[in-house]
């Protein structure tokens, strides 16, 4: 762990960012001249996602905000613009950012979706903000589910066969056949990505508040699969997997006005390219939560 008279550089990080390891050694010294020149100073001890470092800090005018550093890359270049774009009634307020994906945000409350004991409820939060958030139209520029999709087709030919399971590799090319079906119409919603319990945080202005995107220009059916598989042992406890995952598909594709259809495919979709990103890191089996969302979703009594 990197030390500094500033602060200590979060331990998981040197995990999950590894590949990162001068951006990390540099965070300190980095995060110190934005300190200076956003006059802010620190105010509490680091906090960290998977790949940043979030510094509680206040302004000089005494408002808390909160600084995070990231090491830019595809994902989190236009993560700014997405946040402005939606709107502050909808998401956490940019109250500054730079080219190198370094963003000053708002201080939220310490309390996600992930803290609502009853997991329905926390669902139906999420897709009620999903549907005011796929109403807003990606702006300019933005990175195309199209071309990710379509890019998602071409290679899994190549990568599928790298799956040990023969059933595992039917179940990949059904899924790749579903995504080369939609990739025509792929849409031009201004998408989250990562629209998951952990990444919708409490506010004091507003009840709930998206943070954290990948902002991508595309169909807002490709955006459940992440909150259906997360808070996972919610779904395990009710003792009958299948349908419980069909319950809170079903349910955010009622609140957010998808069609189902779409949306089976274009989760299928995000299933296809979890794997393929497995498969590119050296993995030869599918994480048995795919398996099991694929299954519910193509049972012909859903």
């Amino acid at each position: 762990m990197t030390s500094h008279p500033l602060f200590a550089v979060p331990a998981p990080l040197f995990v999950t960012l590894a590949e990162e390891l001068p951006w990390l050694e540099a965070v300190p010294d980095l995060a110190a001249g934005y300190l200076e020149r956003w006059k802010l100073r620190l105010d509490g001890e680091p906090l960290h996602g998977a790949a940043s470092v979030v510094l509680p800090v206040m302004r000089t005018d005494g408002t808390p905000a909160m600084l995070k550093l990231q090491p830019v890359n595809e994902e989190n270049a236009d993560e700014a613009l997405g946040l402005r774009t939606w709107g502050e009634d909808y998401a956490v307020r940019v109250l500054d950012d730079a080219p190198d994906a370094t963003i000053l945000l708002e201080r939220l409350e310490p309390r996600s979706l992930s803290d609502l004991p009853d997991d329905t409820e926390a669902t139906r939060i999420l897709a009620e903000l999903l549907a005011r958030l796929r109403a807003v139209q990606a702006p300019p520029g933005l990175r195309r589910l199209e071309d990710i999709a379509g890019q998602m087709v071409a290679d899994a030919p190549g990568l599928i066969p790298r799956l040990a399971d023969p059933a595992e590799q039917t179940l990949v090319r059904r899924c790749a056949a579903r995504v080369a079906e939609l990739v025509p119409e792929s849409g031009d919603r201004l998408l989250h990505w990562d629209l998951h319990y952990d990444n919708v945080m409490a506010s004091r202005r507003h009840p709930w508040l998206a943070i954290d995107p990948k902002p991508l220009a595309g169909d807002p059916c490709f955006e459940l699969y992440q909150a259906l598989n997360n808070r996972w042992d919610d779904l395990v406890a009710t003792g009958d997997l299948p349908r419980a995952i069909r319950r809170r598909f079903d349910l955010m594709v009622e609140v957010v006005g998808l069609d189902r259809e779409r949306a089976v495919g274009w989760t299928l979709g995000r299933i296809l390219q979890n794997v393929l990103w497995e498969l590119e890191g050296g993995e030869h089996a599918m994480d048995p939560a795919q398996i099991a969302i694929a299954a519910a979703l193509e049972d012909p009594r859903s």
